[in-house]
């Protein structure tokens, strides 16, 4: 995330599209951006490097333990649910308590948006790894199964072997995504294409490193 200049916080909401001037439809995934809150801010004199920390969403004071509810009353704000850092090369330009809305991005940028794909649980070869399966006649007894390993001298199996297992639930990133229309008003930025993760999941928002 090094040399970064603008990222945002927010939530998916769904997919939809939307018509162009020439009456072509562009779908397009609605993202409710911030407002996100700058908790604190990191320099190279103390901290190593540049980089801000941000709040998003708001969650009850109940629910927070306090070292959090510390961190909170520091920098003048209410209790956030989720908590980010960001590097920034132009750190000094934000301030402590300061709000960072959907508006920083306009229509035409190219992003890359960060989320958590969605969790589908134990899940073969198959699925997981778009193995081929075997003859599916009554005979066969080999339909879906991983087959053979391979590993008949060592007598093991080796790291990374492509096998059965838990599908989803990691970080992605999809990068080089163009946004087409913000409505700063509602806090809304509309992506071209899919994001990963599901309704309602958290999603980061930053300039394509690629672009």
């Amino acid at each position: 995330m090094a040399n970064l200049q603008k990222a945002i916080l927010g939530t998916k909401i769904g997919m939809t599209q939307i018509f162009n001037e020439q009456g072509k439809a562009i779908p397009v995934t609605v993202v409710e951006a911030g407002p996100c809150v700058v908790l604190q801010k990191k320099d190279t004199v103390n901290d190593g490097y540049n980089a801000i920390q941000v709040g998003f969403s708001s969650i009850k004071e109940k629910n927070v333990n306090q070292p959090l509810k510390g961190h909170f009353k520091k920098a003048n704000v209410k209790p956030l649910r989720f908590i980010k850092e960001f590097r920034l090369e132009n750190s000094e330009q934000f301030n402590v308590g300061q709000e960072i809305k959907a508006e920083i991005f306009q229509a035409g940028d190219i992003v890359d948006v960060v989320g958590t794909s969605k969790g589908k649980g134990f899940a073969g070869g198959v699925k997981r790894h778009n193995f081929a399966r075997g003859s599916m006649g009554h005979g066969s007894k080999y339909h879906r199964r991983p087959g053979s390993l391979g590993a008949k001298g060592p007598a093991r199996v080796f790291k990374g072997r492509k096998m059965p297992g838990r599908l989803g639930g990691d970080q992605v990133t999809v990068q080089s995504l163009s946004v087409v229309k913000v409505y700063p008003e509602r806090n809304l930025i509309l992506i071209k294409g899919a994001i990963p993760g599901p309704k309602r999941g958290l999603v980061i928002i930053k300039n394509s490193v690629k672009a």
